[in-house]
């Protein structure tokens, strides 16, 4: 048994998954990162947000009932850097940002996996409901077991070799068996509710977050025109739109309309029916490649486009170096630049991309390179 360093945000899984670590005789370490400063939110605790002053609390205390040792360290700046400003630069040019993936990537397995070294640990465990192994060499993800809590979605674009020497302990367990582990355990946060916030917009207000920290940005005006181009009225700021947007939109109309297309050029948001959201195409790059190589042919796939979005079969097609085009045999609704796209095969994560542009009715986009 070596030593394994435990991912801990203060929350009942990672706790968990330090708890079944623990029992099954490793020796655990337990990390936790500061990555935003809580000082003007005087409602945190009772918010409870991921990697807030309470949550930090909450792993110290599991980690005290376990008995080992538990390290925080501040990555604000660079939770900054990779994370929160991309997030306002995706608003204000009309995209719709997961920042959460890109954690994953730029922040959580890259710096942890740094820190797990420099305490001597073997391996690094989070508490992400999904499934990983080795075969054949390399590091292979699979759904978790539980599909309501299956987070591989989260994990497409963690470069391989950044998954080495990593586990899942709860990728087996489905969330009411986490649950009944932890009370068995008597861990402190057993009954802890979950968060589903932003951890660093905790009340959960993203217009206003951006209205702070891009003002003159959020002040610009937009027209709102519909399909055929006339204007319907003015709004100001891209950031309080997103592809799919019925709700206020701040225009009457006897219609549902809904959010077809955001010009960031034109400084013009597009607005039509709901059946002009269908998409029968798209267009991913960043790609990033897990359990295969990168494909150089077409190849039939199924895609989920959100976390909580039914995949759906699709032909992926190289264009060039790692972009793709996406075929669906079925058109899918409100496609969102800026949002990730997972490539599957079962329950195999393959890889997954960025959506850059869709292909609607309404607005007709190309797919040139």
């Amino acid at each position: 048994m070596g030593r394994v360093a435990v991912a801990m945000s203060g929350g009942v899984d990672s706790s968990t998954a330090a708890a079944i670590l623990h029992q099954e005789g490793h020796e655990v370490v337990g990390l936790t990162l500061q990555l935003w400063d809580y000082g003007e939110i005087n409602n945190e605790r009772r918010l409870g947000r991921c990697c807030s002053p309470t949550d930090i609390a909450d792993a110290r205390a599991v980690a005290a009932h376990l008995d080992f040792p538990h390290y925080v360290f501040d990555h604000t700046k660079a939770f900054q850097a990779e994370i929160v400003e991309p997030f306002l630069d995706a608003y204000t040019a009309g995209d719709t940002p997961s920042p959460c993936i890109r954690c994953n990537r730029k922040v959580k397995f890259g710096l942890l996996r740094r820190l797990a070294h420099s305490l001597g640990a073997d391996l690094l465990a989070t508490g992400h409901y999904a499934r990983l192994s080795e075969e054949s060499g390399r590091p292979v993800l699979r759904k978790g077991i539980d599909p309501d809590k299956d987070q591989s979605y989260f994990l497409f674009d963690v470069p391989a070799e950044q998954l080495r020497n990593v586990c899942f302990p709860i990728g087996e367990y489905s969330k009411h068996e986490v649950r009944d582990a932890a009370r068995r355990l008597d861990l402190p946060v057993a009954d802890k509710a979950e968060s589903y916030e932003l951890c660093f917009i905790p009340d959960g207000d993203k217009n206003a977050f951006v209205e702070r920290h891009r003002t003159e940005h959020s002040k610009r005006s937009i027209a709102i025109r519909d399909i055929d181009g006339h204007s319907l009225g003015q709004a100001t700021g891209l950031h309080r739109f997103t592809i799919g947007q019925r709700r206020g939109l701040g225009i009457a109309s006897n219609d549902r309309l809904y959010v077809l297309d955001i010009d960031a050029d034109a400084a013009s948001v597009t607005v039509g029916p709901r059946q002009e959201l269908a998409s029968t195409t798209l267009l991913a790059e960043r790609c990033n490649w897990l359990a295969i190589d990168a494909p150089n042919s077409p190849m039939q796939i199924s895609a989920r486009i959100r976390h909580r979005h039914r995949e759906a079969q699709a032909i992926i097609t190289p264009i060039h170096r790692d972009q793709y085009q996406v075929e669906f045999s079925v058109p899918q609704i409100a496609v969102t630049p800026g949002q990730g796209i997972a490539f599957y095969d079962g329950n195999l994560l393959l890889g997954g991309g960025w959506i850059t542009r869709q292909q609607t009715k309404g607005t007709a986009a190309t797919m040139s390179c």
